[in-house]
């Protein structure tokens, strides 16, 4: 069956006639965001005392945590880029899927190092993982799509070590998305303490090199300042149920600061309140700021995580502030920083490459005289010609 267009039709017509009220009560929010930003910018102590009631109600509350810079506070680019070496990682994956033929994972690595201001190609580099048999389970079923997407995550910061053992002089060493890693979801707790206490060593090592550590999220959805601000309206009462108060919902980050971030300036640092304080702590703890990569035209919020040893160092920051808006630059009319762009062009795996490492492993165990499995029903009807569902 196709589409019911007549009930999908009736729902976003039901959508527009919304339109008018959605955007009153954005608005008023809105107005109210920069009145308590105007009020609170600069309450450091009065902030912080709320993030500490919330966090007594909720330890997870997730929000922003002021440190000594006002929240409107905003810092240009330094004009030159220094000379550095800028590497960065990124990740893709095959997952295992039971309606095919061939039961089989794998994880690709793409990688570069660019030295920057040096008139020298970049150099690019690819690591691949192919999991099969034994590799493709747990000790509680078999691996899944969050396992896989885990191992990657780690895979992406082994690699960054292994190039940043390889230069010298300054480095920078970026990744698509946070420093944190997320722990999947299907994980044990004690796989995930002990991938978690891996990736702090890694953390930690590139801290002994001084490497200038940070994680690039574009487009991002955790409001975290927004949510610092709404708990300067929750009263005592209030805040013991912190986690369902959301006066200020529909309120962005991003919104907040394309109004106090003109092209190419970032914001003031951060500390990340949230679940992760207590297992990254020290020099280790997360920290971010904002940074405006767009025009005047089309302001383009992004934010950028970042562990404490770099958060305190000003030269590190000017660093990495002046780099991104550099590499951002490259891309043109969507900006982003060019060297991610290419890493994920050497990570990517396409249907091609997929179809080929199922020959390849068909072929090997025909020739050992292994008994092959057949695709599903399901997967070869969805195979028939004519057949353009993607699921």
């Amino acid at each position: 069956m196709p589409i019911d267009f007549v009930s999908v039709h009736q729902k976003i017509q039901e959508i527009g006639a919304g339109a008018q009220e959605r955007r009153k009560k954005k608005e008023e929010r809105q107005n109210l965001a920069r009145k308590l930003l105007k009020t609170h910018a600069s309450e450091l102590d009065i902030l912080r005392a709320k993030v500490d009631s919330a966090k007594a109600a909720d330890a997870n509350i997730r929000c922003a945590y002021p440190l000594n810079e006002s929240l409107a506070s905003s810092y240009p680019a330094p004009v030159s880029v220094p000379d550095a070496t800028l590497i960065a990682a990124d990740g893709s994956q095959i997952i295992p899927d039971r309606h095919e033929a061939v039961q089989f994972g794998l994880i690709n690595v793409g990688a570069i190092a660019l030295k920057l201001n040096s008139g020298e190609a970049p150099k690019v580099y690819t690591d691949s993982q192919l999991l099969f048999d034994h590799e493709l389970y747990t000790e509680t079923g078999s691996v899944t799509q969050d396992d896989i997407e885990f191992s990657r995550d780690i895979a992406e910061r082994k690699k960054l070590l292994e190039l940043a053992k390889e230069h010298k002089g300054v480095l920078i060493a970026l990744t698509d998305g946070p420093v944190e890693i997320w722990g999947a979801k299907s994980a044990s707790e004690g796989d995930y303490l002990k991938t978690l206490e891996q990736h702090k060593s890694i953390l930690s090592q590139l801290q002994s090199r001084d490497v200038t550590v940070a994680g690039y999220v574009d487009k991002p959805g955790a409001d975290l300042v927004i949510r610092l601000l709404e708990l300067t309206l929750l009263d005592m009462e209030q805040m013991k149920e912190v986690r369902k108060q959301h006066p200020l919902r529909g309120v962005t980050d991003r919104w907040l600061f394309s109004q106090i971030l003109k092209s190419y300036e970032r914001s003031a640092v951060f500390a990340i309140q949230s679940s992760s304080r207590a297992r990254y702590t020290g020099s280790l703890s997360l920290h971010f700021f904002y940074l405006n990569v767009g025009d005047a035209k089309h302001p383009s919020i992004v934010r950028v995580e970042i562990p404490e040893w770099v958060a305190e160092d000003k030269n590190k920051l000017e660093l990495l502030h002046s780099i991104l808006i550099q590499q951002c630059l490259i891309m043109g009319a969507r900006p982003y920083p060019y060297i991610l762009h290419r890493a994920h062009e050497i990570a990517v795996v396409s249907f091609e490459e997929k179809k080929q490492i199922e020959q390849m492993l068909q072929a090997e165990q025909l020739k050992n005289r292994e008994e092959l499995d057949d695709l599903s029903a399901k997967q070869s009807a969805k195979n028939l010609p004519g057949r353009t569902r993607s699921k």
